[in-house]
């Protein structure tokens, strides 16, 4: 693995630095292979890995996650010099470790339309496609042709797109054990300024409600048509706006977006969301189920209230 190796690799490296909550402890191993040949060096570093019983966690862009304080025992495989786009006709081709909103960007000066409701999202396509991101009433799977992986056996493979494996924020690769290399959407011809002016639209209503204010992962919770109300409408008519646990606050601006103030840990975060949790089950009887994604090492004291 060492010889020849292209890229980045370091020891005890801060997964603050690679999340937009800005909390986590130390990856054991954090490694990003050079772009030019990352298919190659993902399949042999997940293959030695695996065959030795070493954990891997891959990383996108870092929205939507909270790492532990503990960090992440293992190899962090950070898939973020891995991007670009490629074009035809009808179609382009995102690589997975490509930022979402660079790839709404780039489409519009291409004047192709189909990923411009992605415009101001945080994270990675490949990250997107995971999770079948969703905003604006879009969802990545409306527009998904066919995903681009690394198998169970470190091979390339194409997964056409199958409107049954995909629901709201799930999609059939969080049950398996790949990697998202890259994904293939539809698009058709739109004209640079109206896309940008669609794409403007956007970035200014996530500015509005103030996305972009501290850090944080967006969205804390999903959204559940049978509350018949978004899940922060509920949590802003409970009067939770403002509860903090440490350095962790429901944002004074929007009920369901949980921020860093500056001093949060990744326990601050998980206990905030519990506390959200047990509240709104509570007092209305609802079970909020956790958009933010917990990874790491939980062992300890940290999930303790």
């Amino acid at each position: 693995m060492e010889y020849g190796f292209e890229g980045d690799i370091r020891f005890d490296e801060p997964m603050a630095r690679h999340t937009t909550f800005k909390v986590g402890g130390p990856a054991d191993v954090w490694v990003r292979p050079a772009g030019n040949r990352f298919p190659e060096y993902a399949a042999l570093l997940l293959k030695t890995a695996w065959e030795a019983d070493i954990p891997v966690f891959i990383l996108g862009g870092g929205a939507n996650l909270v790492v532990s304080d503990r960090g992440i025992r293992g190899i962090v495989l950070d898939t973020g010099s891995w991007s670009g786009l490629q074009f035809d006709e009808q179609t382009v081709l995102v690589y997975g470790g490509t930022e979402v909103d660079a790839a709404s960007e780039v489409c519009a000066q291409h004047e192709r339309q189909g990923l411009a409701f992605l415009a101001g999202m945080p994270g990675s396509i490949g990250g997107a496609v995971w999770m079948n991101a969703r905003c604006y009433n879009r969802s990545i799977s409306d527009v998904l042709l066919e995903t681009w992986i690394l198998n169970e056996t470190f091979q390339e493979e194409w997964i056409p797109f199958n409107a049954v494996d995909f629901d709201y924020k799930i999609s059939p690769f969080q049950n398996r054990r790949v990697l998202i290399l890259g994904a293939r959407f539809k698009t058709a011809f739109q004209s640079r300024e109206s896309l940008y002016e669609e794409m403007r639209g956007y970035r200014q209503d996530r500015e509005s409600k103030g996305h972009y204010r501290l850090p944080s992962a967006g969205s804390a919770f999903k959204n559940n048509h049978a509350f018949g109300k978004p899940t922060g409408k509920l949590i802003d008519e409970l009067g939770l706006r403002g509860l903090s646990i440490g350095g962790a606050k429901v944002a004074d601006w929007h009920g369901n977006i949980i921020v860093n103030t500056g001093t949060a840990t990744a326990q601050d975060i998980y206990l905030l969301t519990e506390e959200l949790k047990k509240r709104v089950k509570q007092a209305l009887g609802y079970e909020l189920e956790c958009e933010i994604l917990f990874v790491g090492d939980w062992s300890g004291e940290e999930k303790r209230s």
